[in-house]
């Protein structure tokens, strides 16, 4: 009996697998047959070869049983994969364009999925904006995340090691950027992560010593859409920004404005007021979303991105 989300698709795909080739060895089996049985040396008249009902009957019932064989199958494993285990530790899993947000329970926020090995993971997710999707090759989950209602998955932690996490719906230009790691790591080690404390994770190590600003920066999303060494992504560098006179358009009617610490925060909380000239409003409104305290360190690092 499959325990792990792996085991039960790969059992699927081998129960599939194994009825369509037997499937396919009859059909190559009857066509030789056939071709030899009835070839031309031993049959130089043609006849007439009538129906029989009883074979047909056989046929269609053989079909309808290996078809509702599949489909109960595939049926147990999906209802397998939608219900997570008792006692699974919870990860809030937030969809952006274009990154991703993995909320722990006790408020610890990370731009890649870290989980403790041999635990149940059960996976709470939704979307800010477009629908998009949630795959881990490895551990073989992929659910649509929703910018409408939450979606669940679960997978089993099992072996050390870090894997990708994709989306896998088109969800705009930075689409194929929108990729994360689930990084699976020894209770001890998750025990002090998640709690901040000092311990090393190859990947995740620059997470601790990053300012609070550049932190919310990063887990929010901003530097997937925004780079901090002048190159031109799908929204404006942030590197020599602040201080600088920006080309806007607001409400239809272009100005000139200076990117001091009101246009920053009016540009985080709303993002659809002051438009640079050149660029599409995607970015989705932080206001209510951060507190002073946040709007104030995200705009220190800017500031300091000269």
């Amino acid at each position: 009996m499959p325990t792990t989300t792996t085991q039960v698709v790969d059992s699927t795909l081998i129960f599939i697998l194994a009825f369509s080739f037997l499937l396919f060895a009859v059909i190559i089996f009857l066509t030789l047959f056939f071709v030899v049985r009835y070839r031309r040396s031993r049959n130089p008249e043609p006849s007439a070869i009538s129906g029989n009902v009883w074979v047909e009957a056989a046929w269609i019932l053989a079909s309808l049983v290996i078809a509702l064989a599949m489909f109960v199958y595939g049926l147990n494993g999906f209802n397998f994969m939608h219900k997570s285990p008792a006692g699974s530790m919870e990860v809030k899993v937030t969809a952006r364009q274009w990154s991703w947000l993995f909320t722990y329970d006790n408020g610890k926020k990370s731009t890649d999925l870290v989980v403790p090995q041999g635990r149940d993971i059960s996976l709470t997710m939704r979307s800010m904006d477009v629908i998009h999707g949630f795959f881990i090759p490895v551990y073989r989950i992929k659910w649509d995340v929703l910018p409408t209602m939450n979606t669940h998955a679960w997978f089993k932690a099992t072996d050390l090691g870090n894997w990708d996490i994709l989306c896998t719906q088109y969800c705009g230009l930075q689409h194929s950027q929108m990729l994360a790691k689930v990084f699976v790591v020894s209770p001890s080690d998750f025990d002090k992560w998640v709690k901040d404390e000092d311990v090393d994770i190859p990947g995740l190590t620059s997470e601790r010593v990053a300012p609070a600003g550049e932190e919310l920066l990063r887990v929010s999303g901003c530097m997937d859409c925004h780079s901090t060494d002048g190159a031109k992504l799908v929204g404006p560098t942030f590197k020599g920004l602040y201080g600088s006179q920006v080309a806007v358009v607001s409400a239809g009617k272009k100005r000139t404005v200076e990117a001091n610490a009101a246009y920053i925060v009016k540009s985080i909380t709303d993002p659809g007021a002051d438009v640079v000239e050149g660029y599409t409003n995607i970015m989705p409104r932080g206001k209510g979303v951060y507190s002073d305290d946040d709007l104030y360190a995200m705009t220190e690092t800017i500031r300091k991105l000269r």
